[in-house]
């Protein structure tokens, strides 16, 4: 038996191989983007992972300094093409946008995600324009964001209840932090904090882990039997998804048994999703395409929305006058209120040029999704064969000198008259994704960042306890790798901040 499945598997890596040097022959002779020489069967992939001590964006990155902000690489039988500068990424994104709309397949994903029927990874086409829809009209517009607020107070009053109990001692600012935004989403989401909400938070942590994962049929998608593997040698993908799935079945049978009465309780995301689940709305859902689409809501939402906070901390700790700064514009803008007050929030311009700088430098996802494209193309005058993957370096993108002045050192003053905002229509700046798949909770996520900055610099001062340690983690988000630790001095208490203190 033994002897079978290596022969079995001596005999695809043969016919794979062949199969690459057919491809490559097709290359030679074409004028596509520069890039690294590729080796037989595995292409350029063994250059991804010899530098095991930076961020796979950092990698493409310092290869694009060589081989050009359009760079061609080989993983597996896949043409992978990386675009590193505005003009590129304008090029794949928005001339190229509709040959780049899909989603190329992914083993893990396509599991996590209830068979790519999320917003996220969903194909482009009928379906996915009716969930886009619904998003941006139903679930994620700005008036359902907007009535989402007193969630986000009442989260968040919690937290610096919780963080002014632990006044003159150290904590990790990052986890309590995370812990605020994750609740709010879940309040926003299936409306209730219960036991089976940290059970939920923790398993999407798990999906994020896995789904972040390398899968070796996911470049070599001709090999079918490669996906057989993939599922029988990955037994953690089908035990993750499974768990996901028993809790969304207790959450939305939660909801069906409320429906009655449910003007007693706030309409949250997983009702309006059920309103879909009707054969007779013309934008039918089924119970697993709602699953998938309160998947994309937490995984989505409660990371990028943390790693936007816990940069922006973590800079503004690096640089104190910057932290001043921002404090005292908070604080002049409430200075007559009992709190935070999001009407106030269009005054707060300091410090939405301190959240646009921080996104600049640490965009959540420094490698945006990939897009699969089913036809050729040309780009900045190359060709690009069909059926590959396009890359966009975001991190890049906000790093190019050519583009921003000193672009690694923090200066929130650059925004000052810079009229670049988040939502796609500056290549030079697309921390949220850019084109038909931009991300379509920018508004709520920017509401969760906002609201949660401005109360921790209304309520406290922070003094560091230790080191800020910069390090980035080596996952898909544009995570910090170790944890801010701060000590919190109380300038302005909470309303009864003495009582109802959580842990």
């Amino acid at each position: 038996m033994e002897i079978t499945f290596f022969s079995l598997l001596s005999t695809v890596f043969f016919f794979s191989g062949f199969a690459i040097l057919l491809v490559r022959s097709q290359f030679r002779h074409r004028n596509i983007p520069p890039g690294p020489r590729k080796l037989p069967i595995i292409g350029s992939m063994h250059l991804l992972f010899r530098r095991f001590d930076q961020p796979l964006h950092r990698t493409l990155a310092d290869m694009a300094s060589t081989y050009g902000p359009l760079m061609h690489l080989q993983i597996g039988e896949v043409p992978i093409i990386v675009a590193s500068s505005a003009e590129a990424a304008k090029e794949l994104l928005k001339k190229n946008g509709v040959n780049f709309a899909n989603r190329p397949f992914f083993l893990g994903m396509n599991i996590l995600s209830y068979n790519s029927t999320d917003i996220a990874n969903a194909p482009y086409g009928v379906y996915w324009r009716h969930l886009r829809k619904i998003c941006s009209m139903e679930l994620l517009s700005a008036r359902r964001v907007e009535s989402f607020e007193p969630l986000r107070k009442k989260e968040f009053a919690e937290m610096c209840r919780w963080i002014a109990s632990r006044q003159g001692k150290s904590i990790n600012l990052s986890r309590r932090i995370g812990m605020a935004i994750g609740y709010s989403i879940a309040e926003a989401c299936i409306g209730s904090k219960t036991r089976k909400l940290d059970l939920l938070m923790s398993t999407i942590k798990e999906m994020i882990a896995i789904s972040a994962g390398f899968s070796i049929a996911n470049v070599y998608p001709s090999v079918k039997l490669l996906r057989w593997f993939g599922r029988f040698l990955k037994p953690d993908t089908e035990k993750v998804h499974k768990k996901l799935d028993k809790i969304f079945d207790e959450i939305i049978d939660e909801h069906r048994s409320t429906e009655s009465r449910r003007g007693e309780r706030r309409e949250d995301l997983v009702d309006v999703l059920l309103k879909h689940n009707d054969p007779g709305n013309d934008n039918f859902l089924t119970i697993d395409n709602v699953k998938a689409v309160i998947t994309d809501m937490f995984s989505g939402g409660i990371e990028t929305s943390m790693s936007a906070v816990d940069w922006s901390m973590a800079e503004m700790m690096r640089h104190p006058k910057v932290l001043k700064e921002a404090q005292d514009e908070v604080r002049r803008v409430f200075k007559d209120e009992d709190g935070i007050d999001e009407a106030g929030f269009d005054q707060l311009d300091y410090l939405k040029m301190v959240i646009k700088e921080a996104l600049r430098m640490h965009p959540p996802l420094p490698l945006m999704l990939p897009r699969a494209n089913s036809e050729a193309c040309e780009i900045n005058g190359y060709e690009v064969p069909a059926n590959g993957w396009g890359i966009v370096n975001a991190w890049a993108i906000g790093r190019d000198p050519k583009i921003w002045e000193d672009p690694d050192t923090f200066k929130p003053e650059r925004f000052r008259d810079n009229a670049v905002d988040y939502m796609g229509l500056h290549f030079e700046y697309i921390p949220f994704g850019a084109g038909r798949r931009i991300c379509p909770g920018i508004s709520m996520s920017l509401a969760l960042v906002m609201c949660s900055l401005a109360t921790l610099l209304y309520h406290f001062d922070f003094a560091l306890s230790e080191a800020v340690d910069m390090t980035e983690s080596s996952g898909a988000t544009s995570a910090r790798k170790y944890p801010l630790h701060v000590i919190p001095i109380v300038v302005n208490p909470l309303p009864e901040a003495a009582a109802g203190a959580t842990s």
